[in-house]
């Protein structure tokens, strides 16, 4: 049996450990991968060439610890899908064809994507066409799939942003600065929230709870007058800066992309304030360098329950992890919406007892209740003999 196997989309810690699983298990039962380069621009014919190699276990032997990826990625190329005038998603036909006569030609008898929403899509066109595909979810935002508690890449993430927030501080301390330090999450703040708790942040802004910057600027002004030298605000991306998403464009090409909004904000707290700000914006590094424990562990447990759901003729499926089990759902119920925050999560109310500032309350509605004075106990009075 031959199988192949490709990511597609952004890279992110964990993607190897899913190659190794992946390869591990295969063998085991006697089946042969191989690896496509670059993600679905792999199934594409090329002049004088190919772009896919066989991936034997010596190959694949101990990558669970390095990040990117040894097959190459891309987020661009000729499998963009579009939406066709029904408001159906669908790839270019011609692009398809050259793609399924590479499977046929290989003698494929699956496939498995690891990707995030754009790639489990075009996962899904290629399992509507009838071929045997399998999704993998990769994503450092934890926002794909509703039914996965947590995608690999995301701890990851949040490890390199609370390690950074950590260093953040000691010079925001040193000078009495507030800094603003921007992260990623496009619709989503998992890596915001997670990482705000973890390295005790004192403003978290999340695109699920919309805020109101003069609240922020109370609440800030609140915990200085109460003697507080440094001042950390988290701001996701894909955060709105009155209604309005903040963006950069690139000068070359035109393409506009989320960012700049910790560059917007900290000026305007600086200037409502009156506290010296600066801002950085952690971009990249959070998607780099080697997975944590437990982004190893996930990945490799998601590349063999993929070789176990193949095994089991269980096709156009993706995996998730529910609870400490490993399962799997549909590609389109993955896909339908993502996973995001909501107010009244137990994470969220965590935060708000921990006094972390979402910009949605004033200082008197997060302040906490004063106890209640204990009533004085009454003297006994002494007994006579």
């Amino acid at each position: 049996m031959i199988i192949g196997i490709l990511n597609s989309g952004g890279d992110c810690p964990g993607i190897n450990a899913v190659i190794e699983g992946y390869v591990s298990a295969a063998y085991r039962r006697g089946w042969r991968v191989i690896g496509f380069h670059d993600g679905f621009e792999g199934l594409l014919p090329v002049a004088g060439g190919r772009r896919y190699e066989m991936l034997t276990p010596y190959k694949a032997h101990k990558i669970r610890s390095q990040g990117g990826t040894i097959l190459g990625t891309t987020n661009t190329g000729n499998f963009k899908v579009n939406i066709n005038k029904l408001g159906r998603a669908r790839v270019e036909p011609e692009i398809m064809a050259k793609a399924t006569k590479t499977i046929t030609a290989l003698g494929l008898e699956a496939l498995a994507v690891i990707g995030g929403n754009g790639s489990a899509r075009t996962a899904s066109l290629l399992s509507d066409e009838g071929l045997p595909v399998i999704s993998i979810p990769k994503t450092i935002n934890n926002d794909l799939c509703p039914a996965s508690d947590y995608t690999f890449g995301f701890q990851s993430a949040v490890s390199v942003v609370s390690e950074s927030i950590d260093r953040i501080r000691t010079t925001a301390n040193a000078h009495q600065r507030m800094m603003v330090v921007e992260v990623m999450g496009d619709q989503s703040g998992w890596i915001a929230l997670h990482s705000g708790i973890s390295s005790a942040a004192d403003v978290v802004l999340i695109p699920e709870i919309e805020f109101d910057l003069e609240k922020v600027v109370e609440c800030v002004k609140a915990k200085k007058a109460n003697g507080q030298r440094e001042i950390i605000v988290i701001v996701a991306e894909g955060c709105r800066l009155n209604g309005k998403l903040v963006t950069v464009r690139n000068k070359e090409n035109g393409d506009e992309r989320l960012g700049g909004i910790g560059n917007r904000l900290s000026k305007m707290l600086e200037e409502m304030t009156g506290i010296e700000t600066r801002y950085c914006v952690l971009g990249h590094t959070q998607r780099g360098g080697s997975p944590c424990p437990f982004d190893r562990i996930l990945g490799i447990r998601f590349g063999v329950e993929a070789v176990k759901l193949i095994e089991e003729k269980q096709f156009g499926r993706t995996m998730v992890l529910n609870g400490l089990n490993v399962d799997s759902v549909p590609i389109s119920e993955a896909i339908a919406e993502p996973r995001t925050i909501t107010k009244e999560s137990h994470i969220v109310r965590t935060a708000r007892e921990l006094g972390i500032i979402f910009g949605d309350l004033t200082p008197q509605e997060m302040a906490p209740k004063t106890p209640a004075t204990p009533a004085k106990a009454s003297k006994c009075s002494k007994s006579k003999k």
